[in-house]
């Protein structure tokens, strides 16, 4: 492959996102992730992603790069790298997450406010992405809210019901102490007593849960005099 795309200049400090197709083998990883230390790269995300029998891809965002150049010439000589494929980072093309867990009806209703409200950041520049996940039963549904906290880039999860208890209320606690919004529904459970905010409204809750992540937005839960609304 040729050299830097001239679309995505480097970046001083903000992520740069790679992806390299590399030959399947043992200390591949450990090959690429020595290159990039070598060149003053701090990983803030690593994937693996499978492409064929013989040959994978592995995506990196980096930080952090004092010579941009030198790391992907230097990763394209290895002998198991097939090509580097460079774009920007995942967090500048789709920005913030929020997560909408719970039943169907209600996660739709949700969406409807997250992605109205979304768009309207969106088009002042901001990159703020909603995911949705339609689930029924305890064990689910606070499997799905852990979850949460493991994947990249999510800062708000919104819980969208008629009914969660139980384990569900010990995952919202724990995710919250991870550093998560979570934005209930006024629902039967105990779970909304463990969230940052209960919302009657499902398209209400969904407008508050971007602005509360949005960097534009001058809505912060913290200042709220009262939970429910």
């Amino acid at each position: 492959m040729s050299g830097a795309n001239p679309k995505y200049p480097p970046p001083n400090n903000d992520s740069l996102s790679l992806a390299v197709e590399v030959v399947r083998g043992k200390g591949v990883l450990h090959q690429l992730t020595g290159v990039i230390l070598h060149h003053g790269g701090d990983i803030t995300s690593v994937a693996i992603l499978d492409s064929g029998l013989d040959v994978e891809t592995l995506s990196f965002e980096i930080a952090d790069l004092e010579d941009h150049a030198g790391l992907v010439a230097d990763l394209r000589a290895l002998d198991n790298v097939r090509g580097v494929d460079e774009s920007r980072a995942l967090k500048q093309v789709f920005g913030k997450r929020l997560i909408i867990i719970g039943g169907g009806a209600q996660v739709g209703q949700v969406a409807i406010g997250a992605v109205s409200e979304a768009d309207r950041h969106n088009l002042r520049g901001e990159r703020i992405s909603v995911d949705t996940i339609p689930l029924v039963g305890e064990a689910a549904l606070a499997e799905a809210v852990r979850a949460t906290a493991r994947l990249p880039r999510v800062r708000a999860l919104v819980l969208a019901g008629a009914l969660m208890g139980g384990d569900i209320e010990n995952a919202v606690r724990e995710v919250r102490e991870r550093g998560l919004v979570v934005i209930s529904l006024n629902m039967a459970g105990s779970a909304p007593e463990a969230a940052d905010l209960v919302v009657t409204d499902p398209v209400q809750a969904g407008v508050m849960a971007v602005m509360a992540i949005s960097d534009n937005a001058k809505f912060n839960i913290a200042r709220l005099s009262k939970r429910r609304f």
